[in-house]
């Protein structure tokens, strides 16, 4: 950071010329456009391995593999139906579809593609996109103003982010190791033969639980102070506060309930199905969260987290019809592993540890993470932004 501060007094002590894409492209110092129609019937006809990357504001965009390709350079790409999302393509063989666009820099002597990678990304952040309001070059080409240090100071700049992005991505390759650790220990330490009884999760129940929607289009039932909560909130994770809440008026007249706390809750509706999470806070649910108060003369609630989170494809399969829902005599039913509660704490002690080192983002991997990505995006905002040079002086 000092060092490049040192270079703007050194180099640009009046300020940074700034240019929309339009005029660096009427410069020739750069040159956008678009990806061509590529449909998967026509990837699966033609077998290969080379990527064809298509629109997406996610991952890497990329759609599947073939036998042609497009391009074997660096080149900034972008999801024009997806949000308009840049992606930094290093030099391999690749395509891109119709519905993502391709920048080139033509002049690397005023302009690093990397650094403009780094710019647009993080003007990205500021921009509004969808499939309504599209990311097509004619937008952006006047959308996008980009400031032009000299070359010394970009290239300064890249390093300094390129070592705070590898720090994170070294990070992430190590949690991920621990992940695929994690369910290996849980895998084995929830592996049983014939000689545990089992039981069905009704069997170890004191209650069970669903909930219900108050009506949507009553101002009187929401925002209130009682915790609601939906599926998309129940994330192999533990609630302690819900995005909704709801009024005593709006349960008095809608089948919303109050569930007590350290119940296990599963998610049966469709795309959520079969995902669980314990509730560390009493609420109300709506009717697609299916709660378990667990006997704790029988299991340990954390026991059947655990092995309700473990078994989630297994119980994602039973769900029915079109969209793949499960309910609750199907909950009811799927059976458990009992063995004596000294040996389900040694389960839980052991599964607790490397949850939290994986899942916790307080402590551990996942809060260095995402303490590194605030660092790495606190530097980028000040690394990238400029005195711009008075137009007169320029």
């Amino acid at each position: 950071m000092n060092r490049v501060n040192r270079l703007l007094d050194e180099l640009c002590p009046d300020g940074v010329e700034y240019k929309l894409l339009a005029e660096l492209e009427k410069d020739h110092i750069l040159e956008l456009g678009r990806g061509k129609v590529i449909s998967k019937k026509t990837i699966i006809s033609n077998p290969g391995n080379y990527p064809v990357y298509s629109s997406s504001a996610v991952g890497e965009g990329l759609m599947g593999t073939y036998n042609q390709y497009m391009f074997d350079e660096v080149l900034l790409s972008w999801s024009v139906d997806g949000g308009g999302r840049f992606f930094y393509r290093d030099k391999h063989k690749f395509s891109l579809t119709n519905v993502s666009g391709w920048l080139r820099v033509l002049r690397d002597d005023v302009l690093n593609t990397r650094y403009l990678y780094y710019v647009i990304d993080n003007l990205w952040l500021r921009k509004k996109y969808d499939y309504v309001n599209k990311a097509h070059p004619s937008v952006i080409r006047n959308d996008y103003l980009i400031p032009l240090p000299p070359l010394p100071i970009q290239r300064e700049i890249v390093q300094v982010l390129d070592n705070f992005t590898e720090l994170t991505a070294e990070l992430t390759a190590e949690l991920t190791a621990r992940q695929k650790q994690y369910e290996y220990y849980r895998d084995n330490l929830l592996n049983f033969d014939d000689e545990v009884k089992w039981k069905s999760l009704g069997d170890i129940a004191i209650d069970t639980y669903s909930g219900g929607t108050p009506k949507a289009n009553n101002p009187n039932y929401y925002g209130g102070d009682i915790p609601w909560l939906r599926t998309q909130e129940v994330l192999f994770n533990e609630i302690y506060d819900t995005e909704m809440r709801i009024t005593e008026e709006a349960m008095e007249n809608s089948s919303a309930k109050w569930v007590p706390v350290n119940c296990v809750i599963i998610a049966i509706s469709g795309a959520t199905a079969g995902r669980s999470a314990i509730n560390k806070i009493p609420l109300t649910t709506n009717q697609h969260c299916f709660c378990i108060d667990v006997n704790p003369e029988m299991a340990l609630y954390r026991y059947v987290f655990h092995w309700v989170g473990n078994k989630y494809e297994t119980i994602k399969s039973l769900g029915q019809g079109a969209r793949g829902d499960l309910n609750g005599h199907i909950i009811k039913n799927f059976k458990i592993p009992l063995p004596p509660l000294s040996e389900q704490e040694r389960i839980v002690s052991i599964l607790d540890k490397f949850d939290a080192l994986v899942n916790d983002i307080s402590i551990g991997l996942p809060a260095e993470i995402e303490a590194r990505q605030k660092q790495y995006e606190y530097y980028r905002e000040k690394l990238l932004t400029f005195k711009e040079l008075d137009k007169k002086e320029a």
